[in-house]
Order: C-alpha cells, then sequence, then structure tokens
C-alpha cells in the first residue's frame, strides 16, 4: 500500500480547517466532519482497489537485442477492473543500461488493456537480466495506491547488429542501397574466367571463335571459359587493448564485429565466400570461409563472445596462423588501430609478408574526437587573439593535430608498401568498408 500526493494534500486541508478553529470555531467541525468522510474514501478505495487481483502483465521482446541499435520493449497491461485506473508502471531493466527514467504512466479503461513501447540500446555484448515489473494502481478516488510486482524475471542476449544485416537486405532487394550510402559499382565485362583455346565443335557458341588462332591454325577455334571462381574474403578483427577505445558507448572491437558480420553478408550474396580470424597475441577463433546456407549464423555466434585482451597484438602470430590455415590466396580486411608511427613500424614486416601471399586491406580509425578538439581551441585561438590565448590551448591543439598527422602518415605509409589501407570513422565503417570491397571486386574482375 502506498499514499499518492492526493492523500496528503487532503489531509493537510483537513489539518489547516482543524488548527483553523482556533479562530473560527466553525472550522473545526468542518475538519472533523472532512475528516470522517475522507476516512470513509479512503477504506472504499482500499476495498474496491484490493477485493481483486486486478491487473495482469506482460512484457514483450526479441530473444537477442542487436547491439549499438534501438531495441523495442513492450509492455501489455491487462485490467480486471469494472472502471479506469491510472498506473504508473516502473520495469526492471538491466543495471548495465544506468537508466532510471524508465517509469511510465497510463491510464487503462475498464476491463480493458494498454500497451506501453520503449526502447533500450545496447553497447556492449553479453547477457542481460530483466527484473520484475512495478506497477502502482489506483482507483478514480485515488487516496491510495496498490502495488503490483508482475512479469517473471528475463534474460536476453545482445549480438552484434543483426538490424543493420536485415536493413541491408532489405534495401538491396528494393535497390535503394545509395540510400545507405553503398556506391553503385558497374563490373566491366562477364562473370567468367578465361581458361583454354580448343577447337571448335558443333553447337559451340560462335561468339567465342578466336579467329587469330583461327588463322595461325587454318582451322577454326574457340575460347573455353569457365565460371569465374569465387575467393575467400576474410574478416580479421584485432582484440589488442587499442581495440577498447570507446566512441559513442560502443568499443572499437563492437564497431569492428557489426561491420565484418555486414561485409560478411555482402560477400556470401556476390558468391564470395567468408571467413573469420580473430588474434590478440595469438589466433583465439578461425572460422574457414564458405557461402554455405547457415554459416552467416555460425559467425554471428562466433562474434557473440569476442572480447577484447589487455595486452598488445601480435601480428607475428597472425602471420603464423596464416600460414598454416589459409593456404589459397585471400582478401583479408584487417581492423586495428594504428595511431602512432612506431605502432607501425613495429608491425609493418609482418604486414608486408601477409601482403605477399593475400590481398590485405588494413582498416583503422580515425579518432573524430581529436578533430573537434582541434576545432574547438582553434576557435577559442581566434577569439582570445594571440596575446590571450594561453599556452595549454596552444599545447592542446598541437597534440591533438600531431595525433591526427600520424593517422594520416599510417595511411600513407602502408600505401607506399603497397598495402591498401582505409581510414574512416567508426560511425562510417559498415558503409566505407562494403564500398571498398566492392570498389576491389571491380578492379579484380
Amino acid at each position: 500500500m502506498f499514499l499518492p500526493r492526493r492523500f496528503f494534500l487532503l489531509m493537510l486541508a483537513v489539518i489547516l480547517m482543524v488548527a483553523g478553529g482556533f479562530l473560527v470555531p466553525v472550522l473545526f467541525t468542518i475538519g472533523r466532519w472532512v475528516l470522517l468522510l475522507l476516512l470513509i474514501a479512503f477504506i472504499a478505495d482500499v476495498v474496491i482497489l484490493w477485493r481483486q487481483k486486478g491487473l495482469y502483465a506482460e512484457r514483450r521482446m526479441v530473444e537477442r537485442f542487436s547491439n549499438g541499435d534501438d531495441n523495442p520493449v513492450r509492455i501489455r497491461l491487462e485490467s480486471n477492473y469494472p472502471f479506469t485506473i491510472g498506473v504508473e508502471v516502473i520495469d526492471e531493466i538491466p543495471f548495465v543500461f544506468q537508466r532510471r527514467d524508465v517509469s511510465f504512466r497510463a491510464t487503462i479503461p475498464p476491463r480493458g488493456d494498454t500497451t506501453i513501447v520503449y526502447q533500450l540500446r545496447p553497447t556492449e555484448r553479453g547477457s542481460y537480466g530483466f527484473g520484475q515489473v512495478r506497477v502502482f494502481a489506483t482507483s478514480p478516488i485515488g487516496l491510495v495506491s496498490r502495488r503490483f510486482t508482475l512479469c517473471q524475471p528475463q534474460e536476453v542476449k545482445v549480438y552484434p547488429s543483426y538490424i543493420m544485416l536485415r536493413q541491408y537486405e532489405l534495401l538491396a532487394k528494393s535497390n535503394k542501397l545509395n540510400e545507405m550510402g553503398i556506391k553503385r559499382i558497374r563490373r566491366i565485362g562477364n562473370n567468367t574466367d578465361f581458361e583454354q583455346i580448343r577447337e571448335y565443335v558443333s553447337g559451340d557458341d560462335y561468339r567465342t571463335i578466336n579467329w587469330r588462332a583461327t588463322a595461325r591454325r587454318s582451322r577454326l577455334m574457340t575460347n573455353v571459359y569457365q565460371e569465374e571462381r569465387s575467393r575467400q574474403v576474410f574478416s580479421v578483427i584485432d582484440k589488442g587493448r587499442m581495440m577498447q577505445q570507446s566512441f559513442g558507448g560502443m568499443t572499437l572491437l563492437d564497431y569492428a564485429i557489426n561491420a565484418s558480420l555486414v561485409l560478411s553478408f555482402v560477400a556470401v550474396n556476390k558468391q564470395d565466400k567468408a571467413g573469420l580470424i580473430t588474434f590478440s597475441s595469438q589466433m583465439e577463433t578461425f572460422i574457414p570461409a564458405s557461402r554455405q546456407s547457415g554459416h552467416l549464423q555460425t559467425l554471428q555466434e562466433a562474434l557473440y563472445a569476442e572480447k577484447t585482451v589487455f595486452g598488445e597484438t601480435d601480428y607475428s602470430a597472425l602471420l603464423t596462423a596464416l600460414g598454416r590455415h589459409v593456404s589459397q590466396r585471400s582478401l583479408l580486411i584487417l581492423y586495428t588501430s594504428f595511431t602512432s608511427m612506431p605502432a607501425l613500424r613495429r608491425q609493418l614486416p609482418f604486414l608486408r609478408q601477409v601482403a605477399r601471399k593475400h590481398q590485405l586491406l588494413v582498416v583503422f580509425f580515425e579518432d573524430v574526437e581529436l578533430k573537434e578538439v582541434i576545432k574547438e581551441k582553434g576557435k577559442d585561438a581566434k577569439e582570445k587573439g594571440k596575446d590571450g590565448t594561453t599556452i595549454e590551448t596552444y599545447y592542446q591543439r598541437v597534440v591533438a593535430e600531431k595525433f591526427v598527422h600520424d593517422q594520416q602518415l599510417v595511411s600513407h605509409t602502408l600505401r607506399q608498401y603497397g598495402i591498401l589501407s582505409l581510414l574512416t570513422t567508426p560511425q562510417a565503417l559498415s558503409v566505407d568498408v562494403i564500398n571498398k570491397y566492392l570498389e576491389l571486386n571491380r578492379l579484380s574482375s
């Protein structure tokens, strides 16, 4: 039983009446009668609220939440009361959200129902626990609230962003990928590879006749083509400590995981084989490249459990693992974080060896916050003028500019050694990686 604000306001009015009776005696009499009526109304309110069970609630949500996306949660309330009631609903959401605003007010008609919908945006993968739903119901009298404890605790798992995956799939089917930022890449030629020249036989396509070979051999010769072989596309994810850096509440590792899942979907739909490698001080996850049905689900289950480590990344372990498990020349898309030239120089010999055997694309992240710092500090310096600008402001701006310059220098250095690179923001990662993959597909066709 809980007493709402209306009860205390009426009690305050009664107290003022009784106290005023010392000055105006009639107020004392009125106050006693009002107190009696208030007591009768209070008892009646308790009776009508507690004489039956009254409320039923059901929490509805998907079995899996999509990381980094808004996921709807619905609470359906059904009333057995023969009168309209007001309710305050408090859902015990997982503590990881750190939200104190999941409280809603609504009214339910007699023997009717209502549904409350709100959104939750997780930024970490894992298992989240929901508690019970607390509902405080008041009758039209409004002198007391009855608390209902409804719904059972629930567990929900947060997986890599499958909502983005569905968005891409829907846009691909409706031919509206440009709305997502995916560029249209025109492929030149056909989808077949030249295999050999042989003598023409009846039934061969006359358009494949090789006239030069025919002239040399003095008989009809034709080109033989084979279907273009799909190549292997591996998402290679660095799980070192640098990938713990956070942007918009999500770590770089989570951004890389979401992008690799979408890219795998695109690769499979382009008739390529998608695989996965994660590593830190050693190779931790290896899923062979495939395009069989159910393979994307296998990748999603593997990516669900990935966590960063606090140690330094060992690229020699990646080189050894690739030599052991990946014999065919493949496209490797490496998600990592190089913030300075010394960090790149330590790993550059291993990257060059990988690039000799495979087509390597190094994807690393542009620090948007540093650019904001440079912009703000530059604006402060301009407003204060030369004499008013503090030394601290200059130092902060110079350090930020150095970090931004180092990232651009890393990208330039990789290109110098024939290694493809992509410097992008975490928010644009998925779209930029897909566009780069489509571009590489066009160039290799």
